[in-house]
């Protein structure tokens, strides 16, 4: 009994300390996750107020009256112009949802920088001087730059400042620069209450906790940031007795304006209450088991040990997946590739350098075609695609499939035979049976030899539908043939043709989902032929009635 006794009370410390551990990872994912969410909704209005602002940047009366140097004319000019960008009267009880969006004051800054005060403050909006002075920046910038203005009366504004480029000389002649209300962020994930601010020229704006905690916190930030400039980081931190999690991110880096940092106060309150709970449960079990007979410690401890290794599994195969399957992995792509299309939008390239420019753009959607095909993929490893079925008309979908085909310019003049009986019918998901047919038809146009043909049949055989695919192009050798289903395979044959290798092995993962497969049929110097066996839809041809659905 003493043995058993030392055996478990070292088992339930253990035990204790690896769910402590998993709370406090659990924890960490949370906060990560609610900050993901809460920056890619930030990252989209900002882009919104960015192409609203460029908008506005090539106003031709705004263009007239700098480049004229009629200055007198310039804000009469805007009146009209931005009469659609301001929005209505400050403080109203309701609000739409596009407010947003609308600005609460605009000015103009000269070819030095200097703000261009305008004659009367009706229609631009109204800023006391101290404040209009601080939209002023040491040169007129030649990039977009956000600034956040800390005003006295009512917080802080984000601001926006667009240069205006002459359309005679191609000179950033003038900024047009908007101030707009800040987005107003909520709750983090869970239940678990994400307090978020500002922090800019030392003062903090955090309006869900006390004045005496924000002057606290502003002094940490102070402190934290003292003669350096992160772009991010996080400190606990404690506000009236209670652990908090400090998290702080960078506004505008690389801006002209003064560094501006997003604060999100993360309380730490829940988390220790959860181990606290855990530890007072492992307590009351390990009193229990040390009163227990060898067989009830043994009974006991298996009934506590596999529910911690099943927690353990479930966390580890959700991390995964929520890894694979993180905004992160888009959003950097489609930031490379809204900053690459702005080049192309300049007038400034030259032609080699705008082809260039063309063709890393290319390659962007190469990579989000890439990042949805691995998407895809692990949600079929882990058993997350769910699959509706309804009878799909096979036949129409070949028709669909080979004249988005044909708008596809490879100077290949290749010729396509169709046996398909009309009015063909397949049980399966469309989004994901047409996948799987063009996925085929694509390597069977890639691979092609030039003049060559591409070969489609579809029959019935008993329940099941058989549809071949097959081309005239080089045959795989019979040592490849092994591989082609494999991830990130490249054949011998496609040394100079695009892919990343997923195609066949996504088809052939969705084709068994549907309860059907893909195989090679015969690779020779006649050609190569794909063979795809769906279930037969059971009901009337068109009827469209769904008659099934399927976890992968």
């Amino acid at each position: 009994m003493l043995i058993v006794s030392a055996v478990t009370a070292l088992g339930l410390f253990f035990a204790q300390r690896n769910m402590a551990a998993n709370v406090e990872r659990d924890f960490q994912r949370e906060f990560q996750d609610g900050l993901s969410a809460l920056h890619a909704a930030q990252a989209v209005r900002h882009a919104l107020l960015a192409e609203r602002c460029r908008a506005l940047a090539r106003k031709p009366r705004l263009h007239a009256a700098l480049e004229d140097n009629a200055l007198d004319l310039l804000y009469p000019s805007a009146r009209d112009e931005l009469a659609d960008v301001m929005g209505g009267e400050e403080g109203s009880a309701q609000e739409s949802a596009e407010s947003v969006l609308h600005a609460r004051y605009y000015r103009f800054l000269n070819a030095r920088g200097a703000v261009i005060s305008p004659p009367e403050y009706r229609d631009a909006g109204r800023l006391p001087p101290e404040e209009e002075a601080r939209l002023g920046l040491k040169a007129v910038p030649d990039k977009p730059q956000v600034g956040y203005l800390w005003r006295k009366a009512d917080g802080y504004d984000e601001v926006i400042a667009m240069p205006i480029v002459s359309t005679e000389t191609g000179d950033v002649i003038a900024a047009i620069v908007l101030g707009f209300k800040p987005s107003v962020l909520g709750d983090g994930p869970a239940g678990a209450k994400i307090m978020s601010g500002i922090w800019t020229d030392g003062q903090l704006h955090l309006p869900s906790i006390p004045a005496a905690a924000q002057a606290t916190l502003a002094g940490t930030m102070r402190n934290g940031l003292s003669g350096r400039d992160p772009a991010e980081g996080s400190v606990e931190v404690r506000l009236e007795g209670t652990p908090h999690l400090l998290f702080y991110k960078r506004l505008n880096p690389d801006s002209l304006y003064p560094p501006a940092y997003e604060v999100c106060l993360y309380s730490l309150a829940d988390s220790l209450a959860r181990q606290r709970r855990l530890a007072w449960r492992f307590a009351g079990a390990g009193a229990l088991l040390l009163f227990g007979a060898l067989a009830a410690s043994r009974f006991l401890s298996g009934r506590l040990s596999a529910p911690v290794e099943k927690l353990a599994a479930v966390s580890e195969r959700n991390a995964r997946f929520s890894a694979d399957a993180s905004h992160q992995l888009k959003t950097p792509v489609t930031v490379i590739r809204v900053g690459l299309e702005e080049l192309l939008a300049g007038e400034t390239l030259a032609p080699a350098a705008r082809e260039e420019v063309a063709t890393l753009v290319h390659q962007t959607f190469r990579l989000t075609s890439v990042i949805e095909d691995l998407l895809l993929l692990s949600r079929v490893d882990s058993g997350r695609l769910r699959l509706d079925f309804v009878p799909v008309n096979l036949t129409r979908l070949i028709e669909a499939s080979l004249d988005d085909l044909g708008t596809v310019p490879d100077g290949l003049d290749l010729q396509v035979t169709v046996d398909c009986p009309p009015g063909l019918h397949v049980a399966g998901e469309t989004r994901y049976t047409t996948l799987i047919v063009q996925n085929l038809l694509e390597n069977a146009r890639k691979y092609n030899r030039p003049g060559g043909t591409v070969r489609i049949a579809a029959r019935e055989d008993g329940d099941e539908v058989v549809l071949t695919i097959g081309n005239t192009g080089r045959s795989i050798s019979p040592a490849a043939q092994k591989h082609i289903f494999e991830r990130f395979h490249r054949g011998d044959t496609g040394e100079n043709v695009p892919g990343h290798g997923l195609g066949l092995n996504l088809a052939r993962e969705l084709a068994r989902l549907h309860g059907g497969d893909l195989r090679l049929v015969r690779s020779d110097e006649s050609g190569t032929e794909f063979e795809i066996r769906f279930r037969r839809a059971p009901l009337a041809a068109g009827s469209g009635t769904k008659i099934g659905s399927s976890h992968g």
